[in-house]
């Protein structure tokens, strides 16, 4: 269930309800986002109700702090009759839309947006450039606002990579600038999204748990593009089928990337290494800490997404400035990060790779040997395909978590005699790693990339990822 009115209109109803300030606003979900909303909203001095189903001493905290602060707070129950009167509903995006609390809004006709929608309203004068796509975003949005800081200004990373927009707007001194992730559920209700960038960076199946259809999945991507007109500014790959459909007929100035062609605006030379950006070379690949193929594309699209959002960033000083910036920008976090380097033996953590495609993304960077670690709760996708990436440079799957039995199902057949396959059990972690470190030897390299979502044996994929390394540091430590 959604709401059927056009985003333009339901963009201008939550814009002329947040200036009247009349009746009560609802929040639902206490998480950080909930949280910064509860209090932009307090801020901007309007009536808030904002209630959580969990009973968590983290919940019931941030409840004491927000009603201190003069919100109405329910923990452990909402009040659905209460959500179905107010004036707007803020949603968290990890609230699935069928949520009974969405549900009675959209019913009573009360518009339901996101934390980042009511932000952007009520900060105007902040500038942006958003980021979606299934993978590559985080990265691309990091390498973003690592370079406008490069070029001078005040820039934060914002959205979907961990900071809530609204906390922008709580600071006494709020930044000029905005590198803003956008997941496709916080863009299912952010109806009024007009960046002076959106970047697009791959298309493939996923949270197909979550969505009925890969349609559906694509439909929230595109509202992106919702208000574009013909002076849009938009960064999209030319590499992905999927993409290229999904954007054909958008108004708008349009600058593709490519690591497979060079007739755009942003491409990788293999003949030079060069990464040439608006008509000329910028940085030689080898100057770029950051492993893959997949990684060029987001330094491209982060370099042109930069370059594009203002003249005065094309200029010969401020590419200077940007080649020297886009080669000390590092991995970040969970995303193919080195733990640990031992004996021969590299431990890779990707365990942000949480669908099927950013896992082939990062077996196609491997170059040695490789024991890859699959598993974690399953999103609906076959992974089938992964079959070739495996064929090539793996020595062998270790399948665990609730999704183990699915993987060795999928790939045991097609990888037999090949890439050795082995189910490690469902709720024992360690015991994967310990049969991980059993296997490599000198020259290999054990790789965390799931393809699952990490809920049923940690709270997240950071979880994951740290527990990942601290095994992986234990067991180099136990090796002779």
């Amino acid at each position: 269930m959604s709401d059927a009115r056009p985003p333009q209109e339901l963009a201008s109803i939550v814009a002329r309800r947040l200036a009247e300030k009349r009746g009560e606003f609802a929040v639902i979900g206490l998480a950080r986002s909930g949280i910064a909303a509860t209090r932009l909203l307090r801020a901007a001095g309007l009536s808030v109700y904002v209630s959580d189903a969990s009973r968590s001493e983290a919940v019931r905290s941030a409840a004491a702090m927000l009603e201190r602060e003069g919100a109405s707070v329910d923990v452990g129950v909402h009040n659905v009759q209460r959500i179905a009167h107010c004036s707007l509903l803020v949603v968290s995006p990890g609230i699935p839309p069928t949520a009974p609390p969405i549900r009675a809004a959209l019913s009573a006709g009360v518009p339901v947006v996101s934390e980042v929608e009511v932000a952007l309203r009520l900060q105007p004068a902040l500038r942006s450039i958003a980021v979606t796509g299934t993978n590559g975003k985080t990265t691309t949005t990091a390498l973003i606002g690592h370079l406008l800081r490069a070029l001078g200004h005040d820039a934060a990373d914002v959205g979907n990579i961990g900071t809530p927009v609204s906390e922008l707007a709580l600071m006494k001194s709020p930044p000029v600038w905005a590198a803003l992730e956008l997941s496709s559920f916080q863009l299912h209700d952010t109806p009024g999204i007009m960046p002076d960038v959106g970047v697009l960076t791959t298309l493939s199946p996923d949270h197909l748990d979550r969505y009925a259809n890969v349609t559906e999945y694509y439909a929230d991507k595109k509202r992106l593009f919702a208000n574009a007109v013909q002076t849009s500014q938009w960064v999209t790959t030319a590499d992905n089928a999927d993409v290229e459909a999904l954007v054909a007929g958008i108004p708008g100035q349009w600058h593709r990337f490519s690591v497979q062609r060079t007739d755009v605006d942003g491409y990788f030379h293999r003949g030079s290494g060069m990464l040439h950006v608006f008509g000329e070379p910028l940085v030689a690949r080898d100057q770029l800490a950051l492993v893959g193929d997949h990684n060029v594309a987001n330094a491209l699209a982060a370099l042109l997404a930069v370059m594009a959002a203002d003249p005065s960033h094309r200029i010969p000083s401020a590419r200077a400035l940007l080649a020297i910036a886009i080669a000390t920008f590092s991995a970040l976090p969970h995303r193919l990060e080195p733990v640990v380097d031992h004996n021969g033996m590299l431990w890779l953590n990707d365990s942000k790779a949480t669908n099927i495609d950013s896992t082939n993304v990062a077996l196609a960077s491997m170059t040695r040997p490789s024991i890859v670690l699959l598993g974690g709760r399953h999103k609906g996708e076959s992974y089938t395909a992964l079959i070739p990436e495996l064929l090539r440079t793996a020595k062998a799957v270790l399948a665990y978590g609730e999704a183990g039995a699915l993987i060795t199902g999928d790939l045991e057949a097609p990888l037999h005699g090949r890439v050795m396959v082995e189910h490690c059990g469902s709720d024992n972690f360690e015991q994967v790693m310990r049969r991980a470190g059993a296997l490599a030897v000198a020259g290999d390299v054990v790789l965390l990339s799931p393809a699952c979502a990490s809920f049923d044996m940690f709270n997240n994929f950071e979880a994951r990822g740290r527990e990942f390394a601290r095994l992986a540091n234990v067991l180099a430590g136990d090796a002779p």
